[in-house]
């Protein structure tokens, strides 16, 4: 973990025209720079970046933010990634605070929720299209409604069954342990 004074002085030694200028061509125009957008094909330029605001503004695709989002955008990069980056661009010494063990286990305990919303989540859109009950009540619903499967599909709509236990009895089946699903309120 990154302590926020460390971040603070990165950001404060960043210069955004200088990082994205490593990337792109950009030119004076005014008070900001313009360049061709690094994330879409143009030939008039509609890439902007503002040293007096510290951001970038690209037109053409919709991306703005600040530096740290440019490089998360452009290179594909991590938060704490691209603050490394930076860090290491401009000589900033990072030295990471060790992470104490309540904040490892609420870190275990949110990715553990995390998994049992997918688990909770592909098995209501599996009850939605492959139970008889699903489809009869559920997939019938939303078709009356104006539902397409495309849009169905798209927001990844399901279908919780009338039995209570249903969840919990496809968890036991897949040998998922029910303590996420009880905390989360799934079950």
């Amino acid at each position: 973990m990154i302590p926020q004074e460390t971040i603070g002085k990165i950001f404060d030694s960043a210069d955004i025209v200088e990082v994205i200028g490593d990337f792109i061509h950009l030119k004076k125009s005014g008070s900001n720079f313009k360049g061709l957008s690094p994330f879409a094909n143009e030939k008039t330029p509609s890439f902007m970046v503002s040293p007096g605001k510290r951001i970038f503004k690209d037109f053409s695709s919709g991306k703005g933010g600040n530096v740290v989002t440019f490089l998360m955008e452009h290179e594909q990069l991590s938060y704490p990634e691209a603050l490394k980056w930076l860090a290491n661009k401009y000589n900033i010494e990072i030295e990471e605070a060790e992470e104490t063990q309540e904040q490892i286990e609420a870190k275990h305990q949110k990715e553990a929720l995390y998994l049992a919303h997918q688990f909770a989540n592909e098995f209501f859109k599996t009850s939605l299209k492959d139970s008889n009950e699903g489809k009869s009540v559920g997939l019938s619903y939303l078709k009356k409604r104006g539902y397409n499967l495309n849009t169905i599909d798209e927001f990844e709509l399901g279908y919780s069954p009338d039995d209570y236990n249903a969840l919990e009895n496809e968890a036991k089946k897949a040998n998922y342990s029910l303590g996420p699903l009880k905390i989360s309120g799934l079950n």
